[in-house]
Order: structure tokens, then sequence, then C-alpha cells
């Protein structure tokens, strides 16, 4: 299975890069499945309805959240009712929408897609090991599922990388999320899973996190509330990851990292 997995978009000049991207780079690089980071997606917090909408349109599977999973309140209702938009699966009992899907691509091949946030540095969770334990001793890599996707929305890498770790040989790929720089880490665990700390974000990197580096920046020199963040909306660098599984066991062939537009230095993996 072909898979691209897109970091955190920001705002609405990464809402168009994004989806254009997914348009050019489904057919270059034959992808199966699509999976996009969207909790940014909505001035930088959070993602509205019609936003998501407009990336299931471009051609995204799955879109997954995070911790602004809920700065945009018209999500509670919508996500009840659209199971490929995730938000953390160790989020507390009750809460609204899922942490995980499993996909049926038209080929018949299944992909189960998951988040998990972690808890260092963040605000307290569920623990997304035992969590992400659970729902895997539910599905069966290369058996009753072909491909694992495991998004990991984390401050600290060293939690991404423990639990990457903890689940290699059972997950296709885990991805990192959060942080918005992308990593040079991307590699191939001994038991046969792909990992990349952070796919970075889709955004503009002329910023500091996507967000304008003027309001952004006066924050650390005064320590005082400043005006209100606004997403920084110069030219925009899709940044993601790409991974190729076997179909028989589930396993990561490959990984590569995708970056395209913008500031950063192209990336595109080999078709």
């Amino acid at each position: 299975m072909r898979i691209l997995f897109i970091g955190d978009v920001v705002g609405r000049s990464g809402r168009e890069a994004v989806a254009a991207a997914i348009t050019t780079s489904r057919a270059a690089l034959a992808l199966d499945l699509v999976v996009v980071n969207a909790e940014n997606a909505s001035h930088g917090f959070g993602l509205g309805p019609d936003m998501a909408e407009a990336l299931f349109a471009a051609g995204a599977d799955v879109l997954t959240l995070g911790n602004h999973a809920w700065d945009r309140r018209e999500i509670i209702p919508y996500i009840a009712d659209h199971p490929r938009l995730l938000r953390p699966l160790n989020c507390p009992p009750g809460t609204p929408g899922a942490g995980a899907v499993t996909v049926e691509l038209p080929d018949g091949r299944r992909a189960l897609v998951l988040q998990a946030i972690g808890r260092l540095f963040m605000d307290p969770m569920d623990c997304p090991f035992r969590t992400t334990a659970e729902l895997l001793a539910r599905h069966r890599l290369g058996a009753t599922v072909t491909a694992i996707l495991a998004d990991i929305h984390a401050e600290a890498t060293s939690e991404k990388m423990a639990y990457a770790h903890s689940f290699d040989g059972q997950v296709s790929a885990v991805i990192g999320t959060h942080t918005h720089c992308p990593s040079a880490d991307a590699q191939i665990l001994p038991g046969g899973t792909a990992f990349q700390s952070d796919a970075g974000m889709s955004g503009d990197y002329d910023s500091v996190i996507g967000m304008t580096k003027e309001a952004a920046t006066v924050r650390y020199w005064r320590k005082m509330p400043g005006e209100r963040l606004t997403p920084a909306e110069g030219p925009t660098t899709v940044c993601g990851v790409f991974i190729e599984t076997d179909d028989a066991t589930g396993l990561a062939r490959r990984i590569a990292p995708y970056r395209q537009g913008g500031r950063l230095a192209p990336a595109m993996p080999e078709p």
C-alpha cells in the first residue's frame, strides 16, 4: 500500500496548497491512502466543517486533529457524523467522535488509521500507550487489515520515539505531528515499522511555527498578552511523509520525506 501522510495544515494558504498537492500527488505517486493532520487549518486553531469538507473533496481519505480539536465548536456535531475525521484515541470516555477508523479501499484492502496524543508538556489525557495497545489487540497487521498508520501528536520527541518502539512490528508506520518542524530521522525500525518524529507543518515557514513572526516574537520579549496570533500567508511548503508497505505483512518497505513548494528544500519520493 502506498500512503501519503501530510503534516499539520496551517491556515488558508496551507489548506489551498495541500488540496493542490493531493490532487497532483495521487496520480504521480500512485497513492492508495492520503491522511492529513488538519487541527490548525482554521486560522491556526482548530478545523471548521466547511474546511474538512474541502479537504475530503480534494482527496484526503482521513483527517486527524490533536490538542486543538475543539477550538472550533461547530466541529463537535460534525465529528459525530464523520468517522473519517479523528480526534485523539486517548481522549476520556464520552468524548465525541473516535480516535481510529478502518478505511476500505476500492480494491478491498483495508487500512486502520489512528491518532494518539502525548502527555509530556500537553494537557492531561488518558495513557496513549495503553489505549493504543487495547485498540491493536483487536486488529492484526497483514491479516484483519493490510496496513496500520498511527499519528502520534506530541510535544516531546522522546515520547514519540518511545511510542514508535513500543509498537514496532505491530503497525506499518508511526508518524509524529504537533511541533511543526520536519525531522530528519525517517527510518524503518528493526521490527519493520516506518517512523519519523515529526512530519512538519504545511504552511509558511517564514514564520514562527506557521504564525506571523512579528506577533509571535514579541510575546517572548515582553511575556505579556499581545495581538492575536494569525497564520503567515506567504508561500506554503507542504510537508509530509510517504510510506510504502508490503501487503502480505503490512510492514514498511520504505519511508521518504515529502516536501514541495515554499522555503524548504524540496524532497519528493521516487514514484
